[in-house]
């Protein structure tokens, strides 16, 4: 059938919106014919939910499906526009309906996590007492942007990004539907063009017919036929590739999260191309360096210490020199970090100090730990009987006591066997010797 006037205006993304479950490409986890959620759609058994999930991936358009396989009435609003008047005037409008017409509305919003607290719990006693059946949408994760009363009154669905395959057979699709495509064109596009659309897509569904159509709009005519040929093609990728990064959302901190966990797993090229990813999505390199230096201290610590050293170097280089030389100094850090023997002991020594320092009383400085500078401190008994270490055999006063008394002596500091810091445990061994030799008043060094 041929597209009527209104439709050929509209963008090609637009255009191809599936018009029922069976038309809607990906999350086959959630809408293959034998899930759940697949069923409960068909049967008309619609519920409030959020769709979670990256742009492209079709929640907008789910929405919209539900509404036909149940009497619905489909209202929606954007977190981006809409406050708390325009949620109530369609709330009144939405009774009305029931009232008045005895069917019920899908209240869709786009991008919720944009509302604000008072302005998402507007939305409560309308989803509790059915007025609406509430369908939000979100890029950002709902455990941190909603509320936990309206996750209560939602079941949360996540939303993948499409595979390079789902996208291909999107594209195919567009290329031939006669009714709502680019048939009409007869484009000549071969397979691989197709595969670099589908790439170049990252997973989004609306980015790659957009690229698509642009492409198509940039086609030249040969032989009477227009051909998406290798130059078309690059001008069109290469005008926005950046891949999918959200800059302080989950993505940006699944990414750092990937990237420190493969330089404490010990793998370098992990590190290496996490780190890629987060320069290509346009992550600030100083975060990144900010992040390396703390990998080298809760992951390798006295291990390695040559690692802070590098990581903090490298942090230098990139703020001297910018990019993209500073990036090659954050790399190598990286890659040195991956490679370096590991060890959390400082880490979990800074914890357990830390903790006993919040759930103790503020015990007093020890009299001989404390400086005298003045008489009346002097006369306190301020100093008295310390120990300088230098003064000592070995420059150690064994035996000597350094904690408050009333906590006793606590060892939080388990030097790992591994690279220097098997040097270090074999140094402490030796001085708790000699502190044991103190208490039993054997004072031989050997």
């Amino acid at each position: 059938m041929p597209m009527h006037a209104d439709t050929r205006s509209q963008p090609l993304a637009s255009r191809m919106r599936p018009r029922d479950l069976s038309e809607f490409v990906g999350q086959s986890a959630l809408l293959a014919p034998d899930k759940p959620l697949r069923r409960a759609i068909e049967a008309g058994h619609i519920h409030s939910m959020i769709l979670w999930g990256p742009s492209g991936t079709g929640k907008t358009t789910l929405a919209r499906l539900l509404t036909q396989y149940a009497d619905l009435e489909f209202v929606t609003l954007s977190a981006v526009l809409a406050g708390v008047k325009e949620i109530r005037t369609a709330m009144e409008q939405a009774k009305q309906r029931r009232l008045e017409q005895q069917r019920g509305t899908l209240l869709f919003v786009d991008e919720v996590h944009r509302f604000n607290k008072a302005q998402q719990d507007a939305f409560l006693p309308h989803v509790e007492e059915g007025t609406v059946i509430f369908i939000g949408a979100t890029t950002e994760n709902p455990s941190f942007e909603l509320n936990n009363a309206l996750l209560s009154r939602a079941r949360v669905y996540v939303l993948q990004a499409l595979a390079v395959a789902e996208l291909e057979d999107l594209l195919q699709r567009a290329l031939y539907d006669e009714a709502r495509g680019l048939a009409a064109l007869k484009l000549h596009v071969t397979t691989d063009t197709i595969n670099q659309l589908a790439n170049a897509a990252d997973g989004d569904a609306r980015r790659a017919l957009n690229l698509l159509e642009i492409a198509s709009d940039l086609a030249p005519e040969i032989d009477g036929q227009r051909c998406i040929d290798e130059s078309v093609l690059q001008a069109v990728l290469s005008a926005g590739s950046l891949r999918r990064f959200d800059k302080g959302g989950d993505a940006f901190y699944d990414q750092i999260s990937a990237l420190h966990k493969s330089v404490r797993g010990s793998a370098p090229d992990a590190a290496l191309y996490w780190f890629a990813r987060m320069l290509d999505g346009g992550c600030d390199p100083l975060y990144i360096a900010r992040r390396v230096v703390r990998m080298a201290s809760e992951d390798i610590g006295n291990a390695d210490p040559r690692a802070l050293t590098i990581a903090l170097q490298a942090w230098e280089v990139q703020t001297r020199l910018g990019s993209p030389e500073g990036e090659l100094a954050l790399a190598q850090a990286i890659v040195y970090l991956a490679c370096a023997a590991k060890s959390n002991a400082v880490y979990k020594a800074f914890q357990l100090a830390q903790a006993d320092a919040k759930r103790s009383a503020s015990f007093d400085v020890p009299l001989h730990l404390r400086n005298a500078p003045t008489h009346l401190m002097k006369n306190l008994n301020y100093g008295q009987a310390y120990r300088y270490a230098h003064d000592e055999p070995n420059a150690y006063a064994a035996g000597e006591q350094y904690f408050p008394a009333e906590l006793g002596e606590q060892r939080y500091y388990v030097p790992v066997d591994r690279g220097l810091e098997i040097r270090i445990a074999e140094k402490l061994a030796w001085l708790r010797e000699q502190d044991a030799q103190a208490k039993t008043g054997d004072n031989s060094n050997d």
